[in-house]
């Protein structure tokens, strides 16, 4: 009796989980296809992609498109401009931001409150409203087209305010008794947070570098404003000078650079979604 028991009660278990995942898959596909389209027209001939009703499966499977990837501009170069930038503003953004999330987590100063929300206040400020008084101080400088605007404005900006945020939130719940302890051995302050609570924060580190790739990796305002030179556009940029010679739009071009410009940000979120999740839950836990 126990024995048919436990065996009916995996079946039932087993029917619920085959539920839940079609119930899942059915619910995520208005979401994934987009992307899915994205991804096949890139080998549909131009005139295919707008056909009416649309298709998601190419009826002439063609390379074209991927080959004028490379050959109409300078794709590899663009490729690892965004690579390079996206790598230095998010190791450059996890320092930085995780030294003044737990500096307003555990240290105490005059006025750290009012700094905090003052930092905070600048969240509201569109980057737009900003983006004519930086270029004016960008062009003085004589960094007009170059890659350093692109590097510095994600780091000390505006939109490091939520790094800062989700290091505060996860420094706050950080046991005082390890810090207690180190101190009493004689380890310093930045002892504590490189050797310490840096390292115990991989969830915030994960969620952070995430954040800081993918909003690199995929600027285009910014480098519309600042870039002028094809060899040094980033990928959202590049993306959209893919014309032919009467200005039209090459879409299935458009479509595979597209799909090509996915890759890295699959890979990194795969990478550590699991880590991404805690981390944003964590800068909730304590205020």
């Amino acid at each position: 009796m126990r024995s048919d028991a436990a065996s009916a009660a995996r079946k039932r278990s087993r029917v619920t989980t085959v539920t839940l995942y079609v119930l899942l898959v059915a619910v995520s596909f208005p979401f994934l296809y987009p992307t899915l389209w994205m991804f096949f027209s890139s080998f549909k001939p131009a005139n295919e992609i707008f056909l009416q009703p649309p298709t998601l499966l190419p009826r002439e499977w063609t390379l074209d498109g991927f080959v004028q990837v490379f050959t109409a501009q300078p794709f590899l170069q663009q490729y690892g401009n965004s690579m390079y930038i996206a790598v230095i503003v998010t190791v450059s953004s996890i320092l930085l931001s995780a030294m003044a999330g737990y500096a307003f987590a555990r240290i105490r100063f005059p006025l750290r409150n009012s700094a905090f929300v003052l930092m905070l206040a600048a969240m509201m400020v569109p980057v737009e409203v900003t983006i004519i008084p930086i270029f004016t101080a960008v062009n003085a400088m004589g960094l007009n087209d170059t890659h350093w605007p692109l590097i510095i404005l994600p780091i000390f900006g505006p939109t490091s305010v939520v790094s800062v945020f989700i290091f505060r939130q996860h420094f706050l719940s950080f046991p005082r008794d390890y810090e207690e302890a180190a101190r009493l051995d004689g380890v310093s302050r930045a002892g504590v947070f490189f050797r310490i609570a840096l390292p115990l924060a991989t969830p915030a580190i994960a969620a952070v570098g995430i954040m800081a790739f993918l909003r690199s990796f995929n600027m285009y305002f910014e480098a519309l404003i600042f870039l002028r030179t094809p060899e040094k556009f980033t990928l959202g940029l590049a993306i959209t000078r893919y014309q032919d010679f009467y200005g039209e739009q090459m879409w299935n071009t458009q479509l595979g650079a597209a799909s090509l410009t996915v890759i890295p940000i699959l890979v990194v979120f795969l990478i550590a979604q699991k880590q991404f999740v805690q981390g944003l839950a964590q800068t909730g836990l304590k205020g």
